[in-house]
């Protein structure tokens, strides 16, 4: 170890680099602190004392060095060369979306008087319900802002106090606070079944009725975690629409009506309500309110750190995997993430898509040829309990990728078996690390196409995975490290193996 003088004469260097090393992994110095006291509590740097090392105003002590090194994966001797650091390195933001942009030309074509006109029209050839461009919109601005809202954050944490878990006694308080009553029900009212052009694969779990009536099905008294949620929806609806006249249902089931559109069978049919847009705004705000207000960002972030991003941190917010996966996506500081909630035999009912990964399949139509070799989809298919994690390969614009994810099945209140899958996408992690990313998937997808579409990783890509994994401190990517790496393509039809699994695929 170098000596005290040597520490002296390298202090700025050393600062910088800490710095730098922490922005491009998108820590704050809480989040770095934390860490450091997930490695060594007795020697991890309180927030001040980082402060001041990263502005060279204190040289770190032979112990608190190794922690920090410990947390980036770097040998000490490298935070002590003389070579300085570059600066920070962040990856671009970029579009965020799932799909990439195009460049609308002739411009005026795309005017708001031409749009108004056109887009019914094309939604009315295409079948397209309004409902379901109207969502479409919503997750395309979702993807683009990389799921940060911090006006629905502020004014969830306005209402919880930033209080994390809240207990089922601390929503049905703030409830009442908010000039709510609660009353329950056995059966779902016809007028509300009418009104929402439902059938008996649903279940209406809870409606609010004006001006200030939330209705809550009595079997939500088992399932006190989605009673939660529920709830939070509601407050969300009367803290952000201040309880207006509109009814709010809340139903389950493998096609969810969505909540705020409470009025006919119309809602399934093609074109567009003038509501439709609204309607399914409120819904994504509502639904949003919600996830923040039980799992409020920095203290949800702090637990989801203290324990690796385990999908069992839900039982510890005393939420489900659903809204614990859900705001894994706008709480953690690596902002490229993907969430897929999938009923079989390939439908999505909720996708977000902060790092630009393909759908498995359309979440408006089936797609005749999925790959099957998805995550999401295999465990859709198979019998399985218990959380599954996956390291994938897929081509994203003629570029090899690299993706972790984290996959579990469980029930709705309808009884219908569902996926929830959260994932990241690691190329950004590996870039960010000085690593060729590219190359390095190539790399990984040859050694998966020579061994029929799936393969061991090889230990030299391992040691780099595995490096990132603890950068991220993220459980599962480490998981999925010692499990097969498994090519995935976005459709059938372009089956990057050899020979294609394609004909295989289509006649199992």
């Amino acid at each position: 170890m170098k000596n005290k003088n040597s520490l002296n004469r390298k202090t700025h260097f050393l600062g910088t680099k800490i710095r730098n090393l922490r922005k491009r992994n998108r820590l704050t110095m809480e989040d770095l602190s934390a860490r450091c006291i997930k490695v060594d509590a007795e020697s991890a740097p309180s927030v001040s004392y980082l402060s001041m090392i990263e502005r060279g105003k204190r040289i770190p002590s032979e112990d608190v060095l190794e922690v920090i090194a410990n947390v980036f994966q770097k040998e000490v001797d490298w935070f002590l060369d003389d070579i300085p650091e570059e600066d920070a390195i962040t990856p671009s933001k970029g579009s965020g979306g799932g799909i990439s942009g195009m460049a609308l030309e002739p411009n005026f074509l795309f005017s708001k008087e031409i749009l108004q006109i056109a887009i019914p029209e094309m939604l009315s050839q295409t079948g397209t319900s309004g409902r379901q461009f109207a969502h479409l919109l919503i997750r395309a601005h979702q993807e683009h802002h990389q799921n940060h809202f911090p006006d629905l954050e502020r004014a969830a944490e306005e209402v919880g106090l930033k209080r994390l878990p809240l207990s089922l006694d601390d929503i049905v308080a703030i409830t009442k606070q908010m000039g709510l009553q609660i009353k329950w029900f056995r059966k779902t009212p016809l007028s509300v079944l009418e009104s929402m052009g439902i059938d008996e694969s649903h279940v209406v779990t809870s409606f609010f009725d004006p001006p200030s009536t939330i209705y809550i099905n009595q079997i939500m008294k088992a399932q006190p975690q989605r009673l939660k949620y529920n709830l939070a929806v509601h407050i969300g609806h009367a803290v952000l629409h201040d309880k207006d006249g509109m009814k709010n249902v809340l139903v389950t089931g493998r096609n969810e009506i969505s909540p705020l559109q409470a009025r006919n069978s119309k809602v399934q049919s093609s074109g567009m309500d003038s509501q439709d847009i609204l309607h399914a705004w409120r819904d994504f705000e509502c639904s949003f309110f919600a996830g923040a207000l039980l799992c409020p960002k920095v203290p949800f972030r702090q637990m989801l750190d203290r324990n690796g991003y385990e999908i069992n941190t839900a039982k510890l917010a005393g939420v489900s995997e659903s809204v614990a996966m859900r705001r894994m996506t706008a709480a953690s500081p690596y902002p490229h993430w993907h969430y897929f909630d999938a009923y079989a035999p390939g439908k999505l009912k909720a996708v977000y898509r902060g790092n630009g990964i393909p759908l498995p399949w359309g979440n408006m139509n089936l797609v005749e040829d999925p790959c099957q070799h998805w995550a999401v989809f295999r465990m859709i298919s198979e019998p399985t309990t218990g959380t599954s994690a996956q390291i994938s390969i897929l081509n994203v614009a003629d570029e090899p990728r690299i993706y972790a994810c984290e996959s579990i099945k469980v029930q709705d209140l309808a009884g219908n078996s569902h996926v929830l899958c959260s994932g990241i996408d690691l190329n950004p992690a590996i870039d960010a690390q000085g690593k060729d990313a590219i190359s390095i998937a190539n790399d990984l997808k040859q050694a998966c196409v020579s061994h029929g579409g799936s393969s061991r990783i090889p230990k030299s890509i391992q040691k780099d995975l595995m490096s990132v994994a603890k950068i991220l401190n993220i459980n599962w990517v480490e998981r999925g490290i010692d499990n097969d790496a498994r090519l995935i393509c976005s459709r059938g039809a372009v089956c990057p193996r050899t020979p294609s699994c394609y004909k295989q695929c289509e006649g199992s």
